[in-house]
Parts: structure tokens; C-alpha cells; sequence
């Protein structure tokens, strides 16, 4: 994890998750942006930085500060396994085809929060399944991140024809505001008549919007580094192989294992099948981070809500006898329950070992 944003966890731009942020993650802090309409004047916050430090730029040729002038710029940070990226992204799909003809040029800059995010393999499979088609700049080593001081996924920056940038926004939210912020640079940029009807999404799975009102419980790592409320007996053993139990009842957010796992900085990794993760939560969806450890192979899992199968609770990544596999590296959907919204326990067994398991999120 980069020190410049290991203090920082993917920001939620809401009033009430700003309140669990600064209560529960230990966010740092973000002015709220000012509601800004097609015709109000935009500051002036800086200048386009150098996109040089890109290891690789995926679905074009590598684009330069130079080249990019006279053109209305959108940067979009973001890395393929999170929840709060997903959400935006059909909004940034939407506007990069609507105003691509008009001399809008959407830039992607995938910055990893976790290792097998560098992975520009696993990076190509999101752009296939994910349906992008802009310019993608691949920043393993931070560069650009840094050079433009950021700290969020996601973020975006909005670059005026003279390399300005003009606008940001850190989280997801505001999509009208930021599509009119669009429109204004487009027309400021004198290429003729843009349409200010917004965009129309059709947010299904992943893509659809949290049910902020029901949300009460906030995104949580389980590698030691960045985890909290862990309640198996004992705590954490350290990067050693142990054998863990899980208490009969969770508390509101607490988790707990059972089975013999290792802890390790990032992840957890299940030694032995039979492995079960329980979690107190309260959302509508839940989503793990997950994957096997080693490339190639997969791990078959059943999900049970307060003790019974998923069922009509069942998330897009389980069928419909709460069954599922991790083939790959990835966020999984696990939960998507109907209303209303409860306090719930959910575990997740392992029929087969193996298994490296990065983060919870909820929406």
C-alpha cells in the first residue's frame, strides 16, 4: 500500500457516510463541493499534470498533456474492484459516448489498492466485462496519482481545452452537477451545439445506486493492516497459519472466522475447506472482495443469511441454492435482500480451500 493513501479509505460522498467515515474509518476529511450550474464560473484549480508515469495505456496509444489541448478532459482515478467506482462508472460511460464527438476525451487512470490489481491481465478482463472503451491508463507505480495529489476512488477532474483543470469531484454522487460541468467546457470550447439533456443510465447489479437510507454498515478490510472489530476468540494470529471459531453472535459490524485461515497484511487465506467468515451487517447488498490465491484455479462457496440459505436475499455471484464459485479476483455480490432492511448475520463456507478474501462493502 502507497503511504500516500494508506490513511485513506474509498470516499462515500453522502452526509451520512461522511458521518460513519469520520466516526468509524478514520477518513480524511473533503470540502463538499459547491452546486454548480451550467453557467456559473468555474475556478481555475490547476494545471493538467504529466500522464508520463503510466506503466501501460490500454484501449489507445499513450496520451500526452501536449496532445490533449484544445480538448475537454475528463480524468476518471479508479481501480476495478470498487463498489463506490462501479456506481459512477455508467455515468462515465454515458458521458464519454454522448460527447465524445463533441471533443470530450475520457481518460480512465487505474491506480490498484490491492497486488493482483497490477495485475494488467486482470485489468484488460474489467474493460471486456465492464464494457469500456476509453483510454485507460494503467498507474501501477502511483505516478499520476501523485501528480495530481489525489487520494480517493473515485475521483474526477475536469480539464479545460487549455489544460486547466476546472473542476473535481471525490466520490461517487452528483452526476448532474459534473455532467454540467461537461457541458460548460464544451461549450466554452466553442465546437457548436451540446445538448443539455443529461444522460439516461440504466444502473442494474453492481452499477445501481446504494440504498443510502438503509445503509449502516461501512466498507471493512480483513487483512490486519486495516481491519476492525474482529471477534474470534483470541484475535488475530499474524501471518501464521491458526484455527479460528466464530462466537454464536456477532455485534452490529463485527466479523469473525472459523476454520484455519492465516491473516495476513492484505488478506486472509482459508488453509484447510470448511472454512466459514461470518459478518453482522445491515444494507441491502454486501459484497466481498475475493478471490483464489492461486491463478487457474477456482473455490466453490454457500452463502446462508441468519442460518438459511441466501435465497430471495441472493446476490448476482450466487445461484439460486446460494452456491457459488470464485474463479477469479474480483468484487463478488453476495446479498442483494429485499426490504425491509435488518440487521442480519451472514456467512460465507468454503467448500474447497484456498481462497484469498480483501474487503467487505455494502450499499
Amino acid at each position: 500500500m502507497s503511504e500516500a493513501i494508506n490513511p485513506n479509505r474509498r470516499y462515500f460522498l453522502t452526509t451520512m457516510l461522511k458521518t460513519i467515515a469520520a466516526t468509524q474509518l478514520g477518513m480524511i476529511g473533503c470540502t463538499t463541493q459547491h452546486a454548480t450550474s451550467a453557467t456559473a464560473e468555474l475556478p481555475i484549480e490547476g494545471e493538467l499534470p504529466s500522464l508520463v508515469g503510466a506503466i501501460a495505456w490500454l484501449n489507445s496509444q499513450p496520451l500526452t498533456v501536449d496532445e490533449l489541448r484544445g480538448k475537454v478532459v475528463l480524468i476518471n482515478f479508479w481501480t476495478y474492484t470498487c463498489i463506490n467506482w462501479l456506481r459512477q462508472l455508467p455515468y462515465v460511460r454515458a458521458w464519454a459516448e454522448k460527447y465524445k464527438d463533441r471533443g470530450l476525451v475520457v481518460i480512465g487512470i487505474h491506480t490498484p489498492e490491492f497486488e493482483f490489481e497490477k495485475n494488467i491481465d486482470n485489468v484488460r478482463r474489467a474493460l471486456t466485462e465492464m464494457k469500456i472503451d476509453y483510454a485507460i491508463a494503467v498507474d501501477n507505480d502511483y505516478a499520476v496519482w501523485r501528480a495530481f495529489g489525489n487520494h480517493y476512488w473515485p475521483a474526477l477532474y475536469f480539464i479545460d481545452t487549455q489544460g486547466r483543470i476546472r473542476h473535481h469531484q471525490f466520490g461517487e454522487g452528483e452526476y448532474e452537477q459534473s455532467e454540467r460541468v461537461i457541458q460548460q467546457l464544451l461549450s466554452e470550447s466553442g465546437t457548436g451545439h451540446v445538448d443539455p439533456e443529461m444522460v439516461e443510465v440504466d444502473t442494474r447489479g453492481f452499477e445501481a445506486a446504494a440504498d443510502w437510507g438503509s445503509l449502516k454498515s461501512p466498507e471493512n478490510y480483513l487483512g490486519y493492516e486495516r481491519t476492525e472489530n474482529f471477534a474470534s476468540p483470541g484475535g488475530a494470529v499474524l501471518n501464521k497459519r491458526h484455527l479460528y471459531t466464530a462466537p454464536a453472535q456477532l455485534k452490529p459490524n463485527q466479523w469473525a472466522l472459523s476454520g484455519d485461515w492465516t491473516i495476513g497484511r492484505q488478506a486472509i487465506v482459508l488453509n484447510e475447506s470448511g472454512g466459514r467468515i461470518a459478518y453482522r451487517f445491515h444494507a441491502r447488498d454486501l459484497h466481498l472482495v475475493m478471490g483464489p490465491a492461486e491463478r487457474g484455479t477456482s473455490v466453490r462457496f454457500r452463502v446462508l443469511i441468519d442460518g438459511q440459505p441466501a435465497a430471495a436475499a441472493r446476490g448476482l455471484d450466487i445461484d439460486v441454492r446460494s452456491e457459488g464459485t470464485a474463479t477469479e479476483q474480483r468484487l463478488y455480490q453476495l446479498v442483494r435482500q429485499p426490504k425491509p432492511i435488518t440487521d442480519r448475520q451472514f456467512e460465507i463456507e468454503f467448500l474447497d480451500s484456498g481462497v484469498e478474501a480483501f474487503a467487505f462493502t455494502f450499499g
